[in-house]
């Protein structure tokens, strides 16, 4: 169960992060679903650096704070490299 709450999380917050960094990715929904769940993979790494519990269960603010600003993170990440391999 704990799997789909990741892919729920991550198809969410990865839309959401590339709503708020138009341009960053090419794609569609599936794009959205590795960014999302790419970043809250790292947005819990991030979290737990910071000394906060990033993962207590799907319904807690803290794991969607923290799965938003992973996306935010590997989104911006993608739109550098990808935009290095245009040029």
């Amino acid at each position: 169960m704990w799997f789909l709450s990741w892919i729920i999380i991550g198809l969410i917050m990865g839309a959401i992060a590339r709503a708020v960094l138009p341009g960053r990715a090419s794609g569609g929904w599936f794009i959205s679903l590795v960014v999302g769940v790419l970043g809250a993979i790292v947005g819990g790494f991030i979290g737990r650096a910071f000394g906060a519990n990033p993962n207590q269960h799907f319904w807690s603010l803290s794991t969607w704070f923290w799965a938003f600003i992973g996306s935010l993170v590997v989104l911006f990440l993608w739109g550098l490299v990808a935009g290095r391999r245009r040029t």
